[in-house]
């Protein structure tokens, strides 16, 4: 096997680690929202709590969510075919997007039921047993939350940091329980668990607008952070006959990279030795940028091609 080969076999099993690491990061967020479903069901039936009922509400959705995080990254994970020639990678920001949609309706109902038993001022049950089960509920999230972390920083999957942002919202969801039952039930605070579900509402939107932001970008293409692409340049103009590189384009979609760039070279090289060159030098960007679709155009050195759009910190000339 060349070279050439060996740099692209490692790329397809690199794209397929990940996918691997990915669905298996969305079926452990499963597992744990169906234990905890179950849990959160019996102790809202026994409290009577909003802040609980808004926890297990918040559940409930993490489990939905969770669903379509494994049903996104799984079908992100496809390779590219005729119809998807850039892969299927914004499955995860599409999953990711439908998460953001749910968590918002999940959190104006909350508010509004809260709102509602602020008016009754109706009390709550059982606050040893509430406390409880929060307590066991924070063990477990804190267990997930640990390897979804592992995962997003080998993968930098977007649905699951998605995914990851509702189970850190319910170590405060978990907290927030505790805390109302205390106020409510042990200091004579009634209106304690209703301001709780309100607040723990508002958390939940905050969440979710970032997490939307997050998603966009993914969606729109953005580029990829200044210093990323810094250190992309400095690797692809080490090698000795690179002139300069210019019109440097990247994005993400899902956990699949792209960059393309045109590359300045010795007018007078033949293709061969332009193509030998182009081949160095993506290894090299392989090696620290694993996974990531390069294309490489050459142009010979001072030429500029027309091109919608060439941002100036990006033109690199060779000394």
């Amino acid at each position: 096997m060349s070279d050439h080969q060996h740099f692209h076999h490692d790329h397809a099993a690199h794209l397929a680690a990940r996918g691997s690491q990915t669905q298996r990061a969305a079926m452990a967020s499963i597992a744990l929202a169906l234990f905890l479903l179950g849990l959160k069901t019996w102790a809202t039936w026994r409290t009577g709590s909003m802040a609980m009922l808004g926890s297990l509400a918040d559940t409930g959705l993490d489990l939905f969510a969770s669903l379509i995080t494994l049903a996104g990254v799984s079908y992100a994970t496809r390779p590219a075919d005729d119809d998807h020639r850039f892969g299927h990678g914004k499955a995860e920001a599409l999953a990711a997007m439908i998460q953001v949609v749910i968590v918002t309706i999940s959190a104006l109902a909350i508010a509004w039921r809260a709102i509602d038993r602020l008016r009754s001022n109706a009390v709550t049950a059982e606050a040893d047993l509430g406390i409880g089960v929060s307590l066991v509920a924070i063990a477990a999230t804190l267990a997930l939350l640990a390897y979804q972390r592992v995962v997003i920083r080998r993968t930098g999957s977007v649905a699951i940091k998605t995914d990851n942002l509702h189970y850190q919202s319910d170590l405060l969801l978990n907290g927030a329980v505790i805390a109302a039952l205390v106020l409510d039930q042990y200091l004579g605070l009634r209106w304690a668990d209703p301001v709780f579900g309100i607040i723990i509402a508002g958390w939940l939107l905050y969440g979710a607008w970032h997490a939307a932001v997050d998603v966009l970008s993914h969606l729109m293409d953005q580029e990829w952070p200044a210093e990323r692409k810094a250190r992309f340049i400095e690797i692809a103009t080490a090698h000795p006959e690179a002139r300069g590189v210019h019109a440097l384009r990247t994005r993400t979609s899902g956990t699949h990279d792209f960059a393309q760039f045109h590359l300045w070279l010795r007018p007078d090289m033949t293709i061969n030795e332009a193509h030998d060159v182009m081949d160095i030098i993506e290894q090299s960007l392989l090696r620290e940028f694993p996974g990531t679709d390069i294309l490489i155009h050459p142009d010979p050195e001072g030429h500029e091609d027309r091109i919608d759009y060439v941002p100036s910190e990006m033109m690199m000339q060779g000394q």
